[in-house]
């Protein structure tokens, strides 16, 4: 009888990551959620034996239904499966009934040996199946296979830049920023002591100057300071930019354990030091996904104690259209808010797309 696993992911991406790496020749009724209020009703329905649940969703989030779960006594056992790799992250799922966490990417064999240790699958079955099913090309074999076919995406390197973001390409990269987030917010998490609040990424085509707008809007003309950090590999390249409520200052200097006055020399060197951790492993994150390496210009202060868009004025004369990602960072406890916005150039769109195209299968 096939076991019903229900995997619950705002990704497209990584709902098929996910069901390509479970068991082969495991007999499953495999169900998708977009989102955690999904999740629910899909288990209400009788479709989670198992269910695989990210964290970072929309509408109800990873730890919501875990905590409907209990609220409701719901039958179902949860593996968390999420770019959030902080350790108190780890904690708090299973504190709500989670049996483990699989950082994402998910591993296939990781997930398969912990299925195999908990009893969700049965060892002599597995083997008799191993015995039956024609081994796995070798990881080198995979990766040349991958390599020789890459997934279609409206853009190559020869195509002119889109006027929108193909929905592929966008769910593409935010769900590599997710994971690229993920590692930059366990860094800082961890140097830190704090717990912090991951967002979802926005990824968008966008004109800066409407960019410069939103923050408007949102910011309520707090005065803020950035630094910018420019970037650039395999015909890739942009620009980082880090920017931080001047409100947020005396808090994080606090964490950092910095002595002494805060003045303005003092608040430029916890932005530069906040700026190359989230700059520094967000990039890393990003290019290891990718199969690439980005090289780092030197960190250029943008301005201190302005309006948002006085720092967002001088990407809007340098470019006129953009493909945006934005995270929003934010510490638990703690009024502290921090931005960062990766601005790739327009020819870089279609060598993006390129890389992109690997990890993505039918």
């Amino acid at each position: 009888m096939a076991t019903p696993v229900l995997i619950c992911d705002d990704s497209n991406m990584a709902r098929k990551q996910c069901a390509r790496s479970l068991p082969d020749g495991w007999p499953v009724d495999v169900s998708f959620a977009t989102n955690g209020e999904e999740g629910v009703e899909a288990i209400k329905e009788g479709k989670a034996e198992l269910l695989l649940l990210d964290l970072n969703m929309p509408v109800m989030d990873g730890y919501e239904v875990l905590e409907a779960i209990r609220a409701q006594d719901l039958e179902t056992m949860v593996v968390v499966i999420s770019g959030d790799i902080q350790p108190e992250a780890r904690s708090r799922v299973k504190q709500l009934g989670a049996i483990d966490f699989i950082k994402k990417p998910v591993d296939k064999e990781k997930l398969t040996g912990m299925l195999l240790e908990y009893g969700i699958i049965d060892a002599e079955l597995m083997k008799a199946v191993e015995e039956t099913v024609a081994p796995e090309p070798k990881p080198e074999k995979k990766a040349a296979e991958k390599k020789a076919a890459p997934k279609e995406l409206p853009a190559s390197a020869n195509d002119s830049v889109p006027s929108e973001l193909d929905p592929l390409l966008r769910d593409c990269l935010q769900e590599l920023s997710n994971v690229a987030m993920g590692q930059a917010g366990d860094m800082l998490a961890r140097l830190l002591k704090v717990f912090v609040e991951l967002p979802i990424p926005n990824v968008n085509l966008i004109e800066v100057s409407e960019l410069c707008m939103a923050f408007a809007s949102v910011e309520d003309f707090h005065e803020t300071s950035g630094v910018c950090q420019g970037f650039i590999g395999s015909g890739i390249s942009g620009e980082a930019l880090l920017i931080l409520n001047d409100s947020s200052f005396g808090d994080m200097a606090a964490l950092l354990n910095y002595k002494g006055q805060l003045d303005d020399s003092a608040e430029l060197e916890v932005l530069m030091d906040i700026s190359n951790i989230l700059v520094g492993a967000y990039l890393k994150g990003l290019a290891e996904q990718l199969d690439l390496h980005f090289s780092r210009g030197a960190p250029v202060v943008l301005g201190q104690h302005c309006d948002v868009t006085q720092l967002l004025e001088t990407k809007n004369q340098a470019w006129n259209r953009t493909l945006a990602i934005e995270l929003s960072y934010a510490i638990e406890d703690y009024p502290i808010k921090c931005d960062l916005l990766l601005f790739f150039t327009e020819d870089s769109i279609p060598h993006l797309t390129h890389h992109a195209s690997y990890l993505l299968d039918d």
